[in-house]
C-alpha cells in the first residue's frame, strides 16, 4: 500500500511522534510513502534550530535521520513555514532575514504537494490539527 503523510502538529507533540512511528511501521510492513507534508504547526519538526530538553527525545531529530535513511520525500508547506520563520537559504535572502533554519533533506513547496500525494497514494493518513 502507498501512503501520504501529512503531520499538522510540532515535533513535540505526542501527534507527531505517533507520525513517526506509524511512518516507521509502514515501511518495516513492505508499504511505500510517496510524500510526507508537513503543515500548520508541523512545519516546526524540519526547523533546524528546535531543541529538545535533555530529558525528553528528540523526535525532531528523529524526523531528519528517519527521513534521510529512508531518502524520503519531504515536504513543509511553504506558506505555513515562512509564517513561523522556517525558511531555507533562499527565502531567508528573499525576505532579508538572517539565517536559514531548514536543513536538507527538508523541501519548502506548496499544499499543491499535498494533494498530489493524496492523488499518488492509496491512504493519505493524517495526524495532528484542529
Amino acid at each position: 500500500m502507498k501512503f501520504a503523510i501529512a503531520v499538522f502538529s510540532p515535533a513535540h507533540a505526542p501527534s507527531s511522534r505517533r507520525a513517526l512511528r506509524f511512518a516507521e511501521a509502514a515501511l518495516a510492513g513492505g508499504h511505500e510513502i510517496v510524500r510526507l507534508f508537513f503543515y500548520q504547526d508541523g512545519v516546526h519538526s524540519a526547523s533546524g534550530n528546535v531543541v529538545a530538553p535533555q530529558d525528553e527525545t528528540d523526535i525532531a531529530a528523529q524526523w531528519r535521520t528517519f527521513i534521510t535513511e529512508q531518502q524520503l520525500d519531504a515536504v513543509v508547506c511553504i506558506a505555513a513555514a515562512l509564517r513561523r520563520g522556517v525558511l531555507n537559504e533562499e527565502e531567508a535572502r528573499r525576505w532579508n532575514r538572517p539565517a536559514a533554519n531548514l536543513p536538507a533533506p527538508w523541501e519548502l513547496s506548496g499544499l499543491g504537494q499535498l494533494h498530489e500525494a493524496a492523488q499518488l497514494a492509496d491512504r493519505l493518513v493524517t495526524f495532528g490539527g484542529q
